[in-house]
């Protein structure tokens, strides 16, 4: 394996939440939102964090996670795809042949530390999987970076990219922050690591 310096780290929370009904990045875990949550888990590896969010988060980001830097999506009804192409087109002077990009969905904080590290030491586009279910975090090849960048951004990220697996036994990887019974799992998963 070549010598590749550390991936950039894009957290995408620019969705409206209309089935939560309330802002999923705001959820509070015992004194700290869940977007502070998913940046801590982060920054045990150094990466440079980018948040990408909505116009009415904003604000109340910028006060919680003031170190990192934030980046508004004037048009999160896009979905992901489009809300990951903004970050990726801000790093883009940045990014070089080796450089890879980690995409972190707000709502999908269950993977553990173990697996980041895995996915930080890989090369290729990469996500993890459980039970014979993907999860994530997504780890972005620059082939795969390119191929985001020069899409439509309606399209979803399952229709453009197509990662090689690596297995992990993360419990709670598959969860999905969606609903309050969502929420219930989040408060579960949380309470097991602060117990570890």
């Amino acid at each position: 394996m070549i010598n590749i310096k550390m991936p950039f780290c894009i957290i995408l929370a620019a969705g409206n939440s209309t089935r939560l009904g309330r802002p999923k990045a705001l959820i509070n875990l015992d004194g700290e939102y869940l977007i502070e949550f998913i940046i801590n888990k982060i920054k045990k590896y150094d990466l440079e964090i980018l948040v990408i969010t909505n116009s009415d988060l904003y604000d109340q980001l910028k006060k919680s996670i003031p170190k990192v830097r934030i980046l508004i999506n004037p048009n999160p009804d896009l979905g992901r795809t489009g809300t990951l192409q903004i970050g990726l087109k801000f790093l883009e002077d940045k990014l070089d042949i080796l450089s890879r990009v980690i995409v972190v969905p707000v709502d999908r904080p269950g993977f553990s530390d173990n697996t980041l590290s895995k996915l930080i030491k890989l090369e290729d586009t990469y996500c993890p999987i459980k039970d014979g279910k993907g999860g994530h975090p997504l780890l972005l090849s620059r082939y795969d970076i390119q191929k985001v960048l020069n899409s439509d951004p309606n399209i979803p990220l399952n229709k453009l990219i197509m990662p090689s697996k690596i297995q992990v036994n993360d419990e709670f990887l598959h969860l999905n922050v969606d609903t309050e019974e969502d929420v219930k799992l989040l408060i579960k998963y949380y309470n097991t690591l602060k117990e570890n």
